[in-house]
């Protein structure tokens, strides 16, 4: 059984006992959070499509923890000017291990 949610901008297909990294979210480290904005069900070779939400279905998860990514550098450079601006960026992210996918 899989299921295929929607969250920060992005799809995810997950199972039960999935541990994945998403776009942070507003949730204490161990808590409970519901994703409601399923897009796909599969249970038995049996797949629900959503338009675009399946109605009634929900993934149920708890969070591990948040964090950050590695730093991801910006380099603008012009040719003959000297022009040089570096920047850097962490995305933060929040982790949580897929408990339940129900109808």
């Amino acid at each position: 059984m899989y299921a295929i949610i929607e969250t920060g901008g992005k799809q995810y297909k997950v199972s039960e006992g999935d541990v994945i990294t998403i776009e942070k979210i507003c949730a204490e480290a161990g808590s409970e959070f519901v994703f409601d904005k399923v897009m796909a069900v599969s249970n038995e070779g049996e797949l629900k499509i959503g338009a675009p939400y399946v109605s009634g279905a929900s993934v149920n998860a708890s969070v591990i923890g948040d964090g950050k990514e590695k730093k991801v550098i910006i380099y603008k450079y012009k040719a003959k000017k000297g022009f040089h601006k570096k920047k850097g960026h962490r995305q933060p992210f929040t982790k949580v291990k897929i408990e339940k996918i129900s109808l």
